[in-house]
């Protein structure tokens, strides 16, 4: 058997595919369920993280177990397996071990160094342990992994290289300050009571948020949390807990919301964060021009300077004579670009308008008709002499972006899949980061110097579990090997004692123990030889020469192994 992982991470796969195969609890059950079921798998574990989905197993063949792994984790995340497929990694035997080494460790987390992995790995353990579809590999594999993941935090200064998700996530809110100067003084509301939501009401209660708000669809969990929160000794906060209805009411009071929760749907829609911020900023929910208003043909005029734009900001657009729903957004419907491709009559027309407003206003003028037609002429030329040749495809001229105004919600979603409407950040008054936007600010993160540290802690521990596993596995032989030998002396004793029937106890033993010490000292110095050999890479050869060598009984070696794999589950910590 051999260790095999099928995964994918934010690593591999956009956000929007991680989030639509992300498994839900009761899919992490039966996905674990299916794949022990499964010929090739004789154990299975799944680690499911906000930004990762992998499947280990222990299969007997790699090209099989690839396929079957593959189809489970498209079948049970919901994504078909032509379109998972190219977002897949595979990582077998050695390199799996340095995979969930490095993930123990932070080394593959979107925070580099961030330790919630460890919680989470051990989490996956542990349902694996009480589906009992971890064996022996997987129970060694992810223990040491844990042990790995706290040496690298103990022995380096990876912590100093990352944070958790949540840190990195209030830094990005706070656009990169003082965190505590940012959050003194602010009321919070967290809607969750799971590992991430506690994390990130615990942070802001060390950074100084003034009242906390913890909603969850299980009251209890959040009384609880609220509890743990007033009676904390490193922050001074006020924290209570309202049931899940009272969200919406809850966010108009809140100055910052951070959401994880297991809903498979929105938590916070974009008409939701719109109503709650209504009225604490100017049109409040308007934010860029909606795309309503784009294809409504509504383009909002250009801001600048110069007597023709203050002259145009008094003429009302619908008199221009252009058809506004074939302007691109974006363009000024005075500049250049609006009379792309007008034809001769139209473009006198849009002149006009330019300069003094409507052709009705126009006509309205007491001016004689010879003036007028100077003037129109005069406007025409200019325009040519401004536009010149005008391509039909223009580079749309740049246009002022109004100044949003300061947020006054900030919102903070860790869950995948997503909780807070991603068309939220749209709305004037709102800063939302997620974890898409928590994905793209950590590439740019630095890594820190003990990075490379951690690595070799991670080269090192993989090189030591290999040779633990290979020398485990020739474990089973040895000892059917010397079980046969004490088979023999025992076998040996007894016609001993049929052929000197007046042979005393005293006798008896001394030679009984003569002869176990010959056969052990015979035994020791091949077996250790042996287990030092099958340690080394390749060695795993030494356990079929022994058997073939003393010809053990496949059955008899096989007994020990079931053996010893009983006495692991019944070890296992709970």
């Amino acid at each position: 058997m051999s260790l095999l992982v099928v995964g994918l991470s934010h690593r591999s796969a956009p956000v929007s595919v991680l989030e639509r195969a992300s498994l839900s609890p009761d899919a992490q059950v039966k996905l674990l369920q299916d794949t022990v079921a499964a010929e090739p798998a004789a154990e299975a574990a799944v680690l499911a993280t906000c930004n990762r989905i992998e499947l280990y197993a222990d299969v007997d063949k790699f090209h099989a177990g690839v396929a079957e792994l593959s189809t489970l984790l498209a079948q049970h995340s919901g994504v078909g397996l032509e379109e998972l497929t190219p977002y897949l990694y595979v990582h077998y035997e050695d390199r799996a071990v340095h995979h969930l080494f490095s993930v123990a460790c932070g080394l593959d987390s979107m925070v580099v160094g961030e330790g919630q992995i460890l919680g989470q790995i051990k989490d996956s353990l542990a349902k694996a342990q009480d589906l009992h579809t971890a064996g022996r590999l997987l129970n060694d594999l992810f223990q040491q992994a844990l042990r790995v993941g706290k040496r690298a935090h103990s022995e380096t200064g990876i912590d100093r290289a990352g944070q958790s998700l949540v840190t990195f996530g209030l830094q990005q809110l706070a656009r990169g300050g003082d965190v505590s100067a940012w959050a003194a003084g602010k009321k919070a509301l967290v809607i969750g009571a799971g590992s991430m939501s506690s994390l990130a009401a615990a942070t802001l209660a060390r950074a100084g948020i003034a009242e906390v708000v913890v909603a969850n669809r299980t009251f209890e969990r959040a009384e609880r949390l609220a509890e743990i929160l007033n009676q904390a000794e490193d922050a001074e906060v006020v924290a209570r807990a309202v049931p899940m209805e009272s969200v919406a009411v809850e966010l108009t009071r809140a100055d910052v919301a951070v959401s994880c929760t297991g809903a498979t749907g929105l938590v916070l829609t974009a008409e939701a964060v719109a109503a709650a911020v209504r009225g604490r900023v100017p049109d409040a929910g308007a934010g860029r021009e909606s795309d309503a208003q784009l294809h409504a043909g509504e383009v909002p005029p250009r801001l600048g300077s110069g007597t023709a734009h203050a002259a145009a900001a008094h003429v009302e657009e619908d008199a221009c004579p252009l058809d506004l729903s074939a302007v691109q957004p974006g363009f000024s419907v005075m500049g250049e670009a609006a009379v792309a491709g007008m034809d001769a009559a139209t473009l006198e027309q849009h002149a006009v308008w330019v300069d003094k407003g409507t052709v009705v206003q126009r006509r309205e003028d007491a001016r004689s008709a010879a003036e007028a037609d100077a003037e129109l002429i005069g406007a025409l030329a200019a325009t040519v002499a401004t536009v010149g040749r005008i391509p039909e495809r223009r580079r749309p001229e740049p246009v002022d972006e109004a100044v949003r105004p300061e947020p006054v919600l900030f919102l903070l979603d860790l869950a995948m899949p997503r909780d807070i409407d991603a068309a939220a950040h749209r709305l004037a008054g709102v800063r939302l980061v997620d974890i898409e936007s928590l994905a793209e600010a950590s590439a740019d993160a630095p890594m820190a110097a003990d990075v490379d540290q951690v690595r070799r802690i991670v080269a090192d521990e993989v090189a030591a579990f290999g040779a633990a596993q290979r020398a485990a596995h020739i474990t089973p032989t040895v000892v059917a090997l010397r079980t046969m030998a004490a088979d023999v002396v025992a076998g040996e004793i007894a016609r001993l004692e049929g052929r000197l029937p007046g042979l005393d106890d005293k006798h008896r033993a001394e030679i009984t123990q003569t002869v176990k010490r010959v056969v052990d000292k015979l035994l020791h110095a091949p077996t250790v030889r042996v287990k030092q050999l099958a340690a080394e890479p390749g060695g795993a050869g030494y356990a079929d020469a022994l058997r073939t060598l003393f010809d053990l009984d496949p059955e008899t070696v096989a007994s020990v192994s079931r053996a010893e794999d009983t006495h692991e589950k019944n070890r296992e910590p709970r």
